[in-house]
């Protein structure tokens, strides 16, 4: 089978079959299509069987990502980023076995170690200055403060949090459910301060949009836009949360994630255990809540300070 009828075959599988979201196809799309264009422009050809594809050839793709190619808005791509390359290509030829196309193995493709990662996340007495500096008298600051509430108290993704509707926010109970990544359903709560924020702001509204955080700028629904052209984008909120940064006089760069970050650190901080923050998280695998070594670490040193003999 050519490589062409391949992806479209498996981006088909992947949509259809594994229910997979729009955006997670998309991206492998993206990593397969790439792999295709350097096998065509590597080969000088316009097609390529998937039957040919062997461990010489993948090992040459990995040289060319590590070495050679350098994208064109953050240069040279991190371990982890090649890592994306190989995990989409490994799907597809996982795919193409249970299809029972003869080609290389998935299990032939090693990904790259990674080094660990250094999680940024706000102190306390970050927060509490990246909070203060949101004048909440008006609609738009009204609005900016609780997003910022709503975002350290439930951990939620910023695509997650968009993508709430004002009937999900449920402020009596202080818990609601989302769909995160990969289909996966959690429970996230609202703490005692976001739910008085959350409050506020949804008494202000009284407009009919079903949206749960809406734009208060450009043009309107009354414009001939629809109620879903009125929802707050992601982008509009990192540009938000950059402005407050800045008047905060927080000098490294912030994003949503990173009120993520320091939502799960005051969580293990103050004495959760890393199962309950992975659960909280969305995350799949518990390896993947372990980046907040810098919290877990410092309990260890606490343990053995108060335990060791050599401290006595």
């Amino acid at each position: 089978m050519e490589i062409k009828e391949a992806i479209l075959r498996f981006l088909e599988y992947c949509e259809l079959d594994r229910n997979l979201s729009l955006k997670t196809v998309r991206m492998y799309g993206y990593y397969l299509n790439f792999f295709q264009k350097w096998l065509f422009l590597s080969h000088k050809v316009e097609d390529f069987v998937v039957e040919k594809i062997d461990d010489n050839i993948v090992r040459k793709f990995r040289l060319f990502l590590s070495h050679e190619y350098k994208n064109p808005y953050k240069g040279v791509l991190k371990r982890q980023t090649q890592n994306y390359f190989l995990v989409a290509l490994r799907s597809f030829l996982r795919y193409l076995v249970r299809q029972r196309i003869s080609s290389l193995s998935p299990e032939m493709i090693e990904l790259g170690k990674s080094r660990d990662r250094n999680i940024k996340f706000l102190l306390t007495e970050e927060l509490k200055r990246l909070f203060a500096v949101v004048d909440p008298t008006d609609e738009i600051g009204l609005r900016d403060r609780t997003i910022l509430e709503v975002l350290f108290s439930t951990g939620l993704r910023v695509s997650e949090l968009v993508a709430l509707n004002r009937e999900q926010a449920n402020v009596q109970s202080g818990e609601f459910g989302v769909i995160g990544k990969g289909g996966k359903a959690r429970v996230v709560f609202l703490s005692k301060h976001a739910k008085e924020w959350l409050s506020l702001y949804m008494a202000k509204r009284s407009d009919p949009y079903r949206a749960l955080f809406i734009r208060y700028s450009g043009p309107k629904g009354k414009e001939g836009l629809t109620d879903e052209r009125l929802r707050l984008s992601v982008r509009s909120i990192e540009r938000m949360i950059d402005k407050y940064r800045k008047k905060a006089g927080i000098l490294f760069r912030i994003g949503p994630h990173i009120l993520r970050h320091s939502y799960a650190t005051d969580l293990l901080e103050h004495g959760a255990d890393l199962r309950s923050v992975q659960e909280m998280l969305g995350h799949k695998n518990i390896s993947t809540t372990q980046i907040y070594t810098h919290v877990t670490n410092l309990r260890l040193k606490e343990i053995h300070e108060k335990f060791h003999s050599g401290n006595k």
